[in-house]
């Protein structure tokens, strides 16, 4: 599959079948997140796979599933084969740019206008999101927001932060989400050629 279909196709999915997903393209998606930028080659994401029945219903309870489903939706959370957590570390990215090539001009650390750690870590999950869809599989996600004592459950350093879910299964019907009778907006009034505004 070629990339434009790859991103064409890309949608969360929040169902799936009960089919299981291949290990070897369960790893192939989980080491994408790796491929992902690293400012300063921080190297900073941590990835957990989870495949064990009795964590991915942990996972689900802690997300509030059983109320999910009351108001009508798939439990598509315990129901996924498999979870990707993604994680990251700002302790790393701070420790990586108080070493000498990455101190300012006046040797202190760099202002942090935008947290590196966090743009990576959206990137490493849009390349797991990629991924399942290139191994012809899909993928949902679900923010960390919803899933209280994530990192616990999944007893992560205490340095890492996971960003959320990521499920991975082959697809099922599911009901499609109201936000998706949003209109997308047109190409021309995102997309700007060097000014945003016309007079440059």
């Amino acid at each position: 599959m070629d990339y434009s279909q790859v991103l064409a196709r890309r949608r969360m999915v929040r169902n799936y079948t009960g089919q299981s997903v291949d290990d070897d393209a369960l790893d192939r998606i989980a080491a994408s997140a790796l491929r992902a930028p690293s400012a300063g080659n921080s190297q900073a994401i941590g990835v957990v796979v989870v495949t064990d029945v009795s964590v991915r219903r942990q996972i689900a309870q802690l997300a509030g599933e059983d109320s999910y489903v009351s108001a009508g939706f798939d439990p598509w959370i315990s129901k996924a084969p498999a979870h990707v957590v993604i994680s990251v570390s700002e302790k790393i990215y701070r420790d990586r740019y108080s070493e000498p090539d990455k101190l300012g001009p006046d040797g202190q650390m760099i202002e942090w206008p935008i947290p590196y750690w966090w743009v990576d870590a959206g990137a490493a999950l849009m390349a797991v999101l990629l991924a399942a869809v290139d191994e012809d599989l899909a993928a949902g996600f679900l923010g960390v927001h919803s899933v209280p004592d994530l990192a616990s459950a999944l007893r992560l350093p205490d340095e890492h932060t996971p960003i959320g879910v990521v499920t991975i299964g082959h697809p099922a019907p599911d009901r499609r989400s109201a936000s998706l009778d949003r209109p997308r907006k047109a190409k021309d009034s995102v997309i700007h050629h060097d000014h945003w505004d016309e007079g440059g």
